[in-house]
């Protein structure tokens, strides 16, 4: 995105729609495990990114932000699954 704002923004909307200060029952892994979950679920796990001769086609006030949305250490794993014609 042009607006380097927008991500302290998004992250300013997704900590007040899910706090960590909620009394959550799901705290298995931390204290961030279900606040983690709900942001999870409000922007999704998957992404199509369309890619136009090469490049990506994204207009100018679009992003992709990749988020993380526990404090405490995470192994994660990114797969990229590339389909479309040469």
């Amino acid at each position: 995105n042009v607006c380097r704002e927008v991500r302290t923004d998004l992250t300013m909307a997704l900590d007040h729609m899910a706090p960590e200060s909620l009394p959550y029952q799901h705290t298995d892994e931390g204290p961030d495990d279900a606040c983690g979950h709900v942001k999870c679920a409000v922007m999704g796990v998957s992404l199509d990114i369309p890619i136009r001769d090469g490049q990506l086609a994204l207009g100018t006030w679009q992003g992709i932000y990749l988020c993380e949305h526990r404090e405490y250490q995470h192994r994660r794993t990114v797969v990229i699954t590339i389909q479309g014609e040469k």
